[in-house]
C-alpha cells in the first residue's frame, strides 16, 4: 500500500498523514504487529517534513492505534473491533432523541494549564492556560454523565460565560465556532472515588468512558472531552447499514 497526500489541499498536511495512516492500519494488508515505515522515509515518501510525519504518528500512537519503541521502530497495534458513526450529536440532541429531558446538576468552570496529554490533544504547548469546564447532567432521575471538557485557547473563553445550555450552540452563536467532526472512544472502566461522588454510584460501579476530540471544519482542534456515563443507566443503540 503506497500513502498519497495532496500537496494543494486545504486540509493540513498531519492530518493527511494521518489518515493515510488510518487506512493503511485499517488494512488488511497490515495486521497487528507490522512494522511501519520509519518517519524519515516516510517523509521521504511523501515529501514533508519529519515534524509533520511525527506530530501524525503521535497521535495514533496516543490513541494505541499504533506502538513505538525506542531503537525499535513503529509499528501496529492490536486492532479492536470499533464501529464508526457517521454522524454525531450533541448531549442535548442525544437526550432529546430519546424524549428525555436534559437536566443539569453541577457546573464548575475554572482555568487550568495544560498538562501534557491535554497540550498533545488540543495540539498546544504544554503550560498553555485554557478552559476547563465540568459538568454534571442528567434526568429527572438523577445525574448519570460527567463531562471534563477542555476548550482550545484560540477560542477566547473568559470562563464566565453562561454553560447552563448546549456548548457548542455557545460556540457558534458567540465566537463563530462551528464544530464539524467528533472523534471518539468509547470503553468500559471501573469508577473511582471522583466519578462516583458526582454520579451517586457506587465506587468501582460500571462506567462507560467517552473520548471526544472535536474540530472545526478547518480541523482545528476546538475540545478535548472525557465524559463518564453510568452504564446502568445509560447505554448507545448503533444502526449500522451493510455495504454491498
Amino acid at each position: 500500500m503506497t500513502l498519497k497526500i495532496d500537496h494543494k489541499s486545504p486540509i493540513p498536511l498531519h492530518f493527511q498523514v494521518e489518515s493515510a495512516l488510518r487506512e493503511m492500519i485499517n488494512s488488511p494488508e497490515y495486521p497487528s504487529g507490522t512494522f511501519i515505515p520509519n518517519e524519515v522515509n516516510l517523509a521521504t515518501q511523501l515529501g514533508i517534513s519529519r515534524h509533520t510525519v511525527r506530530h501524525a504518528i503521535s497521535k495514533l500512537v496516543n490513541e494505541g492505534l499504533l506502538e513505538r519503541k525506542k531503537g525499535v521502530g513503529t509499528r501496529i497495534g492490536e486492532k479492536s473491533i470499533s464501529t464508526g458513526l457517521r454522524n454525531w450529536m450533541s448531549f442535548t440532541q442525544e437526550m432529546n432523541a430519546q424524549g428525555r429531558e436534559v437536566k443539569t446538576f453541577n457546573i464548575h468552570v475554572e482555568k487550568v494549564m495544560a498538562d501534557e496529554d491535554i497540550a498533545r490533544n488540543l495540539e498546544i504547548k504544554e503550560g498553555d492556560e485554557l478552559i476547563k469546564l465540568i459538568r454534571i447532567k442528567g434526568d429527572e432521575d438523577g445525574p448519570f454523565v460527567l463531562f471534563e471538557s477542555y476548550l482550545h485557547p484560540r477560542i477566547g473563553l473568559k470562563g464566565d460565560e453562561d454553560f447552563t445550555h448546549s456548548l457548542y450552540e455557545l460556540l457558534e452563536k458567540d465566537f463563530s465556532i462551528i464544530v464539524d467532526l467528533s472523534r471518539e472512544e468509547i470503553k468500559a472502566i471501573n469508577a473511582d472515588q471522583f466519578v462516583a461522588e458526582r454520579l451517586q454510584t457506587e465506587v468501582n460501579s460500571p462506567i462507560l468512558e467517552r473520548i471526544r476530540r472535536v474540530y472545526d471544519p478547518g480541523m482545528r482542534p476546538v475540545e478535548f472531552c472525557r465524559a463518564y456515563y453510568r452504564a446502568d443507566r445509560f447505554s448507545y443503540s448503533i444502526d449500522i447499514k451493510r455495504e454491498y
